[in-house]
């Protein structure tokens, strides 16, 4: 049986630097069951020993306050890995330390990996790793994930306990004598009862039910409510008597007694410090201007310029490269495929439709790689950091900005787990509040939409108008939020308390890793979820089909073009001779595919819809593309792609599709403008829709999502339509 190790941690402290070091590309993302969090899993092979490993969510502490806590705990009891190793930020000793006392009061195989010693050392401390291990009685392993040094001996480590399998021995600290009484009351009762035992350790259980941990407490009253119940009473009495007397709760007095442990190691000679501990350092030094009140929104907004550029100038070429190449696969299938609904069905649907999506892979993949630098680095922390004070004055906390950013609030992001990370959020409001706003997000589903409008559009100027429509969605968003917190979510916004992790040098293998995982998710996506509402499309884009009346019509159009005679003479408004002919062949056979499109399924609904969407310059064949958005923002895409390969008689000559839209005489900048702003603010994607109303309880909340949001991004494509129109544009 392979054995397996768990990376835990808190967040930024190396924990997924270390595991793609340990791991490298044989590693795989998927969700624990039953949750959205993420799971990472890789395989780790030394000297031909293999063992799984697993990258547990960073957490600061294992009670049960966040799902990536209730997560990462989970794992840990129900799982039991052989090992359990335990990244601590050598900088920031003092608090990784919490989480580490934590493992030991559960009693797991516990391995600390003592990491960026190198941090450390530039301010000055010096750690001595081989007291830590004394005092803890676990092995304290140096390392630096990001260059590798002491990974050798952290392998070497990991796999002596994992054969050894030796259980770690409980670990017990002093809470001070109220809570110790009432451990020592609790705890022998637990054992009696085997309540709970068979997962976790007895004085564990008792920290728990004193510290009221919901989880706990939930699994408690289903095993023995009585029991359960009594435990509680003892942990009101020990509460009340604390607030009494201290002024204080168990929760606290518990935090307290951890970390007054730890201090008492720390100063028995643990920590050696060469400069002034009020000294300021590389990172601080660097905050002062990128958290500046005023220079650090001038940077942000100068580095996602940048970020846009550097994505657009060196992803036009390979964006090139890939459109030939489905060209010419679009070409061959039309070549070698007799007429017929196969040929449309491979040449349409697929090529011209999934194609189309995945001619943006390196876009996607240049954005990615930009995103990554500046996550691994450090820098996007400082962002949230910087709009909490924008987020507070729209009645959101400062939690929302991470959620923001991870739905594509500086591109590339998806609203899924941004949904997701609402789940850190305490206020129920505030984070009703966020999960119905993130959607506003420009996520990589859209880019491809985005990209391809401003590239047949506003080629000259993509970054700023990349930038500029970020800035109208993190704007809308906010407006809409502080909208909902003055009418249907009201409530006051709670405080904000981030840490700042020290700017890091990204390693180039960690982006290559993180790059390739956000491409291939894309790449997944228009393999199987575009591929198949592309052909869905393209069978409501072809069917019924015109009635035999109708092509009967252009049949005898075309047998009177070719029975009539050439010209005798060329006249200035008509090819001479058999190119005359071939001309209004082709003129009617656009016509015959433009009358088929109409009368489909599709062509039906985008023809119904015009009443409505003419107000934003969209005609039938772009409201079939937001329809079929619906199911995800890359189909518009796709669909555009298929509506115009079906009636462009020479579209598989006239190049890409942004060639295409920008040689349409249907199309212009103040339309593709007004499409820009409907597709930032319109109905979320339809699993989108599902997670709103999974996290807010109620598909209430999902409906609300899609009416409000296309109503108000109806509402403002037509405003901006219909002011360029009165300005002559």
């Amino acid at each position: 049986m392979v054995p397996t190790i768990a990376l835990a941690g808190n967040p930024n402290s190396g924990k997924t630097t270390l595991f793609n070091e340990l791991t490298g590309s044989r590693q795989h993302v998927g969700n624990y069951p039953g949750v959205t969090v993420e799971k990472k899993e890789g395989t780790l092979v030394n000297n031909g020993y293999r063992m799984s490993v697993v990258d547990l969510p960073g957490t600061y502490s294992l009670t049960a306050y966040s799902l990536e806590e209730v997560v990462a705990r989970d794992f840990l009891v129900n799982e039991k890995p052989e090992v359990v190793i335990d990244i601590v930020d050598a900088s920031n000793l003092e608090r990784n330390l919490y989480l580490a006392i934590q493992f030991l009061e559960m009693g797991l195989p516990v391995c600390i990996a003592l990491n960026m010693v190198d941090v450390a050392q530039k301010r000055g401390i010096e750690i001595d790793a081989e007291k830590l291990s004394a005092f803890l009685g676990v092995p304290v392993i140096p390392t630096v994930a990001r260059t590798g040094l002491g990974k050798k001996d952290l392998i070497a480590t990991a796999r002596r306990m994992a054969e050894e399998d030796r259980k770690q021995s409980l670990f017990e600290i002093s809470y001070g004598d109220d809570l110790d009484r009432a451990l020592a009351k609790m705890t022998p009762e637990i054992e009696i009862h085997h309540f709970l035992t068979e997962t976790y350790p007895a004085r564990w259980v008792a920290l728990k039910y004193l510290e009221n941990d919901k989880q706990i407490l939930s699994k408690g009253h289903q095993k023995n409510s009585a029991f359960s119940e009594k435990l509680e009473t003892i942990g009101k009495k020990v509460s009340t008597h604390l607030k009494a007397t201290v002024n204080s709760y168990p929760e606290a007095m518990i935090a307290d007694h951890r970390y007054g442990y730890i201090n008492s190691i720390i100063k028995q000679g643990m920590v050696h410090r060469q400069h002034d501990q009020n000294r300021l350092y590389t990172s601080d030094k660097i905050d002062k201007i990128v958290t500046h009140r005023f220079l650090g929104p001038i940077l942000m907004i100068a580095v996602l310029l940048g970020l846009y550029h550097f994505t657009f100038t060196y992803g036009e070429i390979p964006v090139g490269w890939f459109a030939r190449f489905f060209g010419w696969v679009g070409d061959t299938a039309s070549f070698y495929l007799p007429d017929g609904h196969l040929k449309s069905l491979v040449v349409a649907g697929v090529v011209d439709g999934a194609g189309g999506v995945l001619g943006f892979v390196p876009l996607i993949m240049f954005m990615f790689f930009g995103i990554s630098i500046l996550e691994d680095s450090g820098y996007l922390a400082r962002v949230a950091f910087m709009l909490d004070r924008v987020f507070s004055l729209f009645g959101l906390h400062g939690s929302s900005v991470m959620a923001f950013i991870v739905s594509g609030g500086i591109a590339g992001g998806c609203a899924v787990p941004g949904v997701m990370a609402t789940r850190t959020l305490r206020s129920p409001r505030e984070r009703l509040a966020t999960l119905l706003t993130v959607p506003f997000m420009n996520c990589g589903a859209k880019l491809p939409v985005f990209a391809l409008l401003i590239a047949a559009f506003f080629s000259e100027n993509e970054a700023i108008f990349m930038l500029l429509i970020t800035i109208v969605a993190w704007g809308g968003a906010l407006l809409v939020a502080k909208l909902l917190r003055l009418t249907v979510i009201k409530g006051e916004p709670t405080p904000f308390v981030m840490e700042l992790p020290p700017y890091r040098f990204p390693t180039f293998k960690g982006l290559l890793i993180h790059t390739w995982e956000r491409t291939w998710q894309y790449i997944k996506k228009a393999g199987t979820v575009i591929l198949g509402v592309s052909i869905i499309l393209w069978a409501m884009m072809t069917y019924p089909g015109l009635p035999e009346s109708k092509r009967s019509e252009f049949a005898k159009q075309r047998e009177a073009i070719m029975a009539a005679p050439p010209p005798s003479t060329a006249r200035p408004d008509k090819l001479p001779g058999k190119e005359a002919g071939l001309s209004e062949l082709a003129a009617i056979d656009g016509a015959e595919a433009e009358a088929n499109l109409k009368n489909s399924i599709a062509g039906r609904m985008g023809i119904a819809l015009e009443s409505l969407t003419r107000w934003a310059g969209f005609d039938w064949r772009t409201n079939i593309a937001l329809v079929g958005g619906f199911a995800a923002k890359e189909v518009i895409v796709s669909t555009l792609g298929t509506a115009y390969s079906l009636v462009e008689a020479d579209a598989a000559n006239s190049g890409s599709l942004s060639q295409t839209l920008a040689n349409s005489p249907k199309w212009r900048p103040l339309v593709a403008l007004s499409l820009m702003i409907f597709i930032v603010f319109y109905t979320p994607c339809f699993v989108t829709v599902v997670c709103i109303s999974r996290e807010a309880g109620s598909w209430k909340w999902g409906v609300f999502s899609m009416v409000l949001n296309t109503l108000l991004a109806l509402i403002l494509a037509a405003l901006i339509f219909q002011i360029g129109l009165a300005l002559g544009y």
